[in-house]
C-alpha cells in the first residue's frame, strides 16, 4: 500500500509505504563495484532507462553506452507513477493515493568519482532540469524535489554517485512555510528576504564560506546542523529551472564541488544530504521566493529534545564553522 495521510494537528503529509525495503545495499566505504547496478555494463540489473545524457547534458539515445548521466525509475519508489490521486476523507482525516514519480539520476558511469569535474556536475544539473520540465507536464504533480544522499547514515544504499528526484502530488509543508514567511517579508519591505540575507552575509563576511560572481555559499546564521551550508544565486530567481546560462551553470558546479571538497577536508568522508529548494510547479513567477541548495553533513543525531520541542541544538558556532571551511581549501 502506498498512500499519503495528513496529520490534522500539524497539517503535515506523511507517506505510508509498506514496500520500502531495498533490493541493493552496498557499503559505501568498500569501493567494490562488482555488484553495483549503476555501473556501465550492468544494465541487466536496473529498470529500463528513462533517459540518457552526454557530457554536455544533451539528451541521447537511452540505450547508448556513451552516457554521462543516466536516469532510471527507482526500483522501490517512495510513490508510484500509476493511478489517480483520489483524495478523500476517512472520518476527520484526509488521505490520497500515493501517486508520484521517483527517479534516480546516475551521475557517472564510474563507480567512485574521487575528483568530480565541473562539466560532470553541469551535466547532472541539466539532466535534472530536463526531467523536471518533462514531469511538470503531468497535472497530478505539484512539487518536484531534487536531492542527494551520500553515505548510509544519510539514507544512501548505493555508493555509486547519484541524485534522486521525487515528484509529489502536494506541496511540502516546509516549502509552504518558506513561501509564507518570505511573502510576509516582501509585503512589508517590498524586497526579497533571501536577497537581503545574501547582501547582509556578504557585507558581514563572518559566515561566508566562498563566493563567485554569481553565487555565494555561507553557513546560515541559525544553522540547525554543524557545518550546514547554503548555496544561493546572487541574482534573484525563484526557480532552479531558470538557470540556463552556461557560465552560471559552470559557476554553480564549481562552488558546489568546492564546498563539498572543503567539507570532506574538514570532516573526512562524512555522510551528507544535498537538497535543492525550488518553487512549486504550478505557481506563477513571484518576487519573494529564491531557490537555493542546502548541504547538511550528518555528524549529529536527534535526541528526544529535538523531537519533542522541534528546536534544534547545534553544538558548533556557525561563524567558526564558516571560518574552518574557508581555510579548508
Amino acid at each position: 500500500m502506498i498512500e499519503l495521510r495528513k496529520d490534522p494537528i500539524t497539517a503535515r503529509w506523511v507517506i505510508i509505504n509498506d514496500s520500502r525495503d531495498f533490493q541493493f545495499d552496498l557499503d559505501e566505504n568498500t569501493g567494490d563495484d562488482s555488484l553495483c547496478p549503476f555501473c556501465l555494463g550492468k544494465e541487466r540489473l536496473i529498470p529500463e532507462p528513462i533517459a540518457c545524457y552526454d557530457q554536455k547534458g544533451n539528451k541521447i539515445d537511452k540505450y547508448s553506452n556513451k552516457w554521462q548521466v543516466k536516469v532510471i525509475p527507482n526500483n522501490k519508489p517512495i510513490l508510484t507513477i500509476e493511478g489517480s490521486i483520489l483524495r478523500k476523507a476517512e472520518g476527520i482525516y484526509d488521505k490520497m493515493k500515493g501517486v508520484g514519480a521517483h527517479e534516480i539520476l546516475i551521475e557517472s558511469p564510474k563507480h567512485l568519482v574521487n575528483d568530480m569535474k565541473a562539466d560532470d556536475f553541469v551535466a547532472s544539473i541539466l539532466a535534472a532540469q530536463d526531467r523536471i520540465n518533462d514531469l511538470k507536464n503531468d497535472l497530478r504533480f505539484e512539487y518536484i524535489l531534487v536531492f542527494k544522499n551520500h553515505g548510509k547514515t544519510a539514507g544512501s544504499t548505493i555508493s555509486h554517485p547519484h541524485f534522486q528526484l521525487v515528484a509529489l502530488p502536494i506541496i511540502p509543508k516546509s516549502v509552504k512555510e518558506e513561501m509564507t514567511i518570505s511573502k510576509r517579508y516582501y509585503d512589508f519591505k517590498e524586497r526579497c528576504l533571501f536577497c537581503d540575507i545574501i547582501d547582509q552575509e556578504i557585507t558581514f563576511g563572518t559566515r561566508i564560506v566562498m563566493e563567485t560572481s554569481s553565487f555565494v555559499a555561507f553557513v546560515p546564521f541559525a544553522s540547525r546542523y554543524p557545518f550546514e551550508t547554503w548555496i544561493l544565486p546572487k541574482e534573484h530567481s525563484e526557480d532552479f529551472r531558470n538557470l540556463k546560462d552556461k557560465y552560471k551553470l559552470e559557476e554553480l558546479a564549481e562552488i558546489s564541488i568546492s564546498v563539498l571538497r572543503r567539507l570532506k577536508k574538514a570532516l573526512g568522508n562524512m555522510p551528507y544530504n544535498l537538497v535543492v529548494h525550488s518553487y512549486p510547479l504550478k505557481q506563477e513567477r513571484i518576487p519573494h521566493y529564491h531557490w537555493y541548495i542546502e548541504i547538511i553533513p550528518k555528524i549529529t543525531k536527534f535526541s528526544g529534545f529535538e523531537f519533542g520541542s522541534g528546536i534544534y541544538v547545534n553544538p558548533t558556532i556557525p561563524e567558526e564553522s564558516a571560518k574552518f571551511l574557508r581555510e579548508a581549501e
